[in-house]
């Protein structure tokens, strides 16, 4: 699977959480993207102001998409001290 087609098919199971039948990809955008072997991962987020983010997983092996959303709870700094 190409890096095109998996960004496509993640931006429409993000769509379809939302019930989406139209959607550009200025709404729902790529904020990290890796590919090793037959396996993808991307983590993606929407203009939407819900705080949701998508985390897109393909097992090439199995042929197989995980579709996990998650909503930021709370973003905090740490001090660290070296």
């Amino acid at each position: 699977m190409t890096e095109k087609e998996f960004v496509s098919i993640c931006r429409k199971c993000i769509a379809n959480y939302y019930g989406l039948k139209h959607y550009s990809a200025d709404d729902i955008y790529v904020v990290w993207l890796v590919k090793v072997l037959q396996n993808n991962k991307a983590l993606l987020s929407t203009t939407n102001a819900d705080g949701m983010y998508f985390e897109c997983t393909y097992d090439g092996d199995k042929n197989k998409l995980y579709f996990d959303a998650y909503k930021h709870q709370r973003n905090r700094w740490v001090y660290v001290n070296k």
